[in-house]
């Protein structure tokens, strides 16, 4: 591929979130969308032709294929492991959605095999891109508000058996590896360890209020976090809430507060609260948002900067290791809930 030639993609798994990956890769200059991939021959075609390109049912295909040179995972847990690792052995730069894999085992292999290849493997965690994420990351790397004290993450959203029955692959240990935990809070998790920096210690425990009829995992689980700096984090979520509301982030330190509500994000201090960022509208063409606003809509933002990173070589910053970091802490939960200890 010459520096003028497109870079071509794929992307393997045509279900809820494939339009986010498709519409991001359509809006980027420099990049064509050749291929999609299903198992369903339906859904692959259904899906190609608003974007004018292949369909196809088997992702094997791609190996031998010089025109793709990125492929985007947005298949169920249990096949990222076993499709990045084909992928980056045939040189393929990969970008998954979340998790890295459905158990740490596998995830610690495919970050083996992203270490031994000079292709990108990219782990698909949008809300760091948040307006609110990044002014957080300002004030912690500025040290403006003194020492992190504390800080913590609540997710309360909804999931019903329709959810599962219409993808079965959900629910399961086999298929997803775990319920609220790895599916839908493991955004919050992963932004409470990016502030937050080393976790030492986890306690907490897993259930399944609402769910337990329908799925064999968790459907609320909540965790105690001690910090290598000494800071606390204090961690809850559940899908068995009766509506979707925005994720809520609070970091307390030495000198004021920072909240983040309805995606704005406050700060306090010296008992006078201001509005410190106000996310931008992301809207598309037709003036709706991208994504769902309750979970972040910066898919946009992270697949245009993994395309940068592609272009230029340098090393994509959410690789292997940041997404086996969040499993771990998925994996010690686990753990902390079966043993009712922590570690």
């Amino acid at each position: 591929m010459t520096m003028q030639e497109p870079i071509g993609a794929a992307v393997v798994g045509c279900g809820a979130i494939f339009p986010l990956h498709a519409g991001a890769v359509q809006q980027l200059k420099g990049v064509q969308l050749k291929v999609v991939v299903d198992s369903d021959p339906a859904k692959a075609k259904e899906a190609a032709t608003p974007y004018s390109c292949e369909a196809a049912t088997d992702y094997l295909t791609l190996l031998d294929r010089d025109d793709i040179q990125v492929v985007h995972l947005c298949t169920p847990h249990h096949l990222h492991a076993e499709m990045a690792t084909q992928l980056l052995r045939a040189g393929k730069h990969v970008l998954t959605e979340k998790p890295l894999a459905h158990h740490l085992e596998a995830a610690e292999s495919v970050l083996a095999e992203a270490r031994l290849s000079e292709a990108q493997l990219g782990v698909v965690f949008q809300n760091r891109y948040n307006a609110s994420s990044q002014k957080i990351r300002e004030f912690l790397e500025s040290k403006t508000l003194g020492r992190l004290i504390c800080l913590k993450g609540i997710v309360t959203w909804h999931r019903d058996e329709a959810y599962y029955a219409d993808s079965p692959w959900r629910g399961r240990w086999s298929t997803e590896g775990g319920g609220v935990l790895i599916n839908q809070a493991i955004h919050t998790l992963d932004l409470l360890q990016w502030f937050g920096g080393e976790v030492v210690s986890v306690q907490g425990s897993v259930t399944a209020d609402a769910l337990g009829d329908v799925i064999e995992v968790e459907d609320t689980a909540h965790a105690s976090l001690r910090f290598k700096d000494g800071a606390r984090g204090l961690f809850y979520a559940t899908n068995a809430y009766l509506t979707n509301t925005p994720v809520e982030l609070e970091l307390v330190f030495e000198g004021g507060t920072l909240h983040q509500r309805n995606e704005n994000l406050y700060l306090t201090r010296d008992g006078h609260e201001s509005l410190v960022c106000e996310p931008p509208a992301n809207l598309n063409d037709a003036g709706q948002i991208i994504g769902k606003s309750y979970w972040g809509s910066s898919h946009q933002l992270l697949i245009a900067d993994f395309y940068d990173h592609v272009r230029s070589g340098t090393r994509f910053a959410i690789g292997a290791e940041e997404g086996l970091k969040t499993l771990r802490l998925i994996a010690e939960l686990y753990r902390s809930s079966r043993t009712r200890d922590s570690r």
